[in-house]
């Protein structure tokens, strides 16, 4: 796999690094492609969790203007090529039946904002700071941008903060929602880490069910929703989480959850 993209595993969690630091992890084409056999990793394999961190200064600038400026005469058709491979894997990473964390670290713009927020719990360094870049470029949103921002913040927020393209601290961030913890910039990954092979720990049917329910919230009537609720509790009150963990409960002692998916 490219180097772009370091993909491991450690502790159950499975480990999506952004590594063209001297780029500032733009989202070219090499980066596509290194993401997308990322997220094809993550799909296979034996993980509790999926932990997106980067590596340098930026989490990630968004698309790589640079490779804008040298294909100005194909742009769309580069545009294009290049969301046909990103927007499937941008569904399946956030689609995955495992927690997803990420740990923004340093600016985010563009496409790095729904790297980010496409993630179920959002960790930021304090420091950090958020900015469309679209409206600059003539361009509008892509890699689910649109969908986490409105989703997290509202639609109107939304569009004010990327119609007006201006930076938004990460203080502001996390009072709109679309951070959940702020961290000193020194302790960010030691926090993800351990939220991210805590989640890891927990029950598999669980989790599932806790992620696919909150991500179905919006799309179906309150009777739906019901109904899903009662086929996902049966599902997990079936499984042997559920003996252990009412079993640990009444032995006052944590959990040793072993399902898998």
């Amino acid at each position: 796999m490219s180097s772009a993209v370091i993909w491991e595993i450690r502790n159950r969690v499975g480990h999506i690094v952004l590594n063209q630091p001297e780029r500032g992890n733009a989202i070219g084409s090499a980066m596509a492609q290194a993401l997308v056999h990322a997220v094809r990793q993550a799909g296979s394999a034996d993980i509790g969790a999926v932990l997106i961190s980067a590596r340098g200064k930026q989490f990630s600038v968004g698309g790589d203007v640079g490779e804008f400026v040298q294909n100005r005469a194909q742009l769309p058709a580069l545009i294009a090529q290049m969301l046909d491979l990103l927007h499937p894997a941008m569904h399946g990473l956030a689609t995955l039946p495992v927690p997803v964390i990420s740990a923004v670290q340093g600016p985010l713009g563009g496409g790095g904002i729904g790297l980010a927020l496409c993630a179920d719990l959002v960790l930021a360094a304090d420091t950090v700071f958020l900015r469309g870049g679209y409206a600059a470029l003539g361009l509008s949103p892509d890699l689910g941008v649109s969908y986490y921002l409105a989703r997290r913040a509202g639609a109107a927020r939304a569009k004010y903060l990327l119609m007006s393209n201006r930076p938004v601290p990460a203080r502001d961030c996390l009072r709109l929602g679309l951070f959940d913890e702020l961290h000193e910039p020194q302790a960010l990954q030691a926090a993800a880490v351990a939220l991210a092979e805590e989640l890891a720990g927990g029950a598999a049917n669980s989790m599932a069910s806790i992620k696919r329910l909150c991500d179905a919230a919006h799309t179906q009537s309150l009777q739906a929703h019901l109904a899903a609720e009662r086929s996902a509790m049966l599902g997990c009150a079936r499984s042997t989480d559920c003996d252990e963990g009412i079993a640990a409960f009444v032995e006052k002692r944590r959990p040793l959850f072993r399902d898998r998916h």
